[in-house]
């Protein structure tokens, strides 16, 4: 996910001088590719994260197309203030890539864990953020920093995820809307159903979750793409009244994107929050840290595939 998009941007600065690539970080081969070939387009700012986001503000300010690449705990919490002051303050188009988002470098420490960029990044004014689930979401995400620039943080995993989009084109329509339903419940007839709604690698552990235990016209998965900007009358289009829904997350609980998607329709259709039975499964402010792999630090947290799976069950079952 994290080479496919960096060489899209490469094959794209190949042709467009004007893209600059910075990178507080040398650990990826398509990078590699870029400081060879382009030289004069890639910029290592060194383990120097703030001073990386006010160079590349300078960068925009004399018409340059800059991405930004760290680790998401440094391109985020380290650099919120200068995000906030030098990009988001002066409305300017830098895409900020993130890798790890999540319990994604795990058997790390609290330094190097991320979940809390989606409450942070939410507050800075004029920020997109972006989740892709799969290869195809994420050259399509590439491609829209690209041919529309804007100020984005694209939040990529640190590991390849299963196929969800047969190609590209399908991706990026699932893109334009902000999300997409993947399953089909059934229509009202009485029997109740389920919606479970994630974002990213969640969406794979939701449906991991869901395969071969429930009735496949019963539950679905709403993968959230666009956490911000959310459409929530395009949300709001997917269930039908008494449907439950079921938040899930790899990320604190507070401020995430239950709270945005939650929020938008508050904002939009509050009278349609009563119609749905609703509960979620994200990392408590309470949680504790261990030392292990990240289907373990999940069951630690509550937010594995067994905890989804009885949520769901807990659900049909009212």
């Amino acid at each position: 996910m994290r080479d496919l998009v960096i060489q899209e941007i490469t094959e794209a600065a190949r042709r467009d001088r004007n893209i600059v690539f910075l990178s507080a970080d040398f650990g990826a081969p398509a990078l590699d590719e870029f400081r060879r070939d382009l030289p004069e387009q890639f910029i290592h700012t060194g383990i120097a994260e703030q001073h990386m986001i006010d160079m590349a503000a300078g960068l925009a300010l004399a018409g340059k197309k800059v991405f930004c690449y760290a680790m998401a705990p440094f391109i985020t919490a380290r650099c919120f203030e200068q995000v906030k002051c030098s990009l988001s303050a002066m409305n300017l188009p830098v895409t900020l890539i993130g890798v790890g988002v999540g319990l994604g470098y795990d058997n790390t420490s609290m330094t190097h864990i991320c979940i809390d960029d989606v409450a942070l990044m939410r507050v800075i004014r004029g920020l997109e953020i972006l989740t892709p689930a799969d290869d195809n979401s994420a050259v399509a995400c590439a491609r829209l920093c690209l041919e529309e620039p804007a100020l984005r943080f694209l939040r990529l995993d640190r590991y390849s995820q299963a196929p969800l989009y047969s190609d590209i084109d399908s991706a990026r329509a699932a893109l334009d809307h902000g999300m997409a339903l993947h399953g089909s419940p059934a229509e009202d007839d009485g029997q109740p159903n389920v919606l479970v709604v994630a974002s990213g690698a969640m969406v794979h552990v939701c449906q991991n979750a869901l395969r071969d235990r429930f009735p496949k016209d019963r539950v679905g998965v709403v993968e959230v793409i666009r956490v911000k900007p959310f459409d929530p009358v395009r949300f709001a289009a997917y269930p039908r009244a008494g449907t439950r829904l079921v938040f899930v997350e790899e990320q604190l609980e507070d401020g995430g994107m239950a709270s945005a998607i939650l929020e938008g329709l508050m904002r939009s259709s509050p009278e349609k929050l009563l119609r749905w039975p609703m509960s979620r499964i994200a990392i408590r402010s309470d949680f504790t840290l261990i030392h292990a792999a990240r289907e373990e630090l999940r069951v630690h947290m509550h937010i594995a595939e067994a905890d989804i799976a009885g949520a769901v069950e807990q659900h049909l079952a009212s």
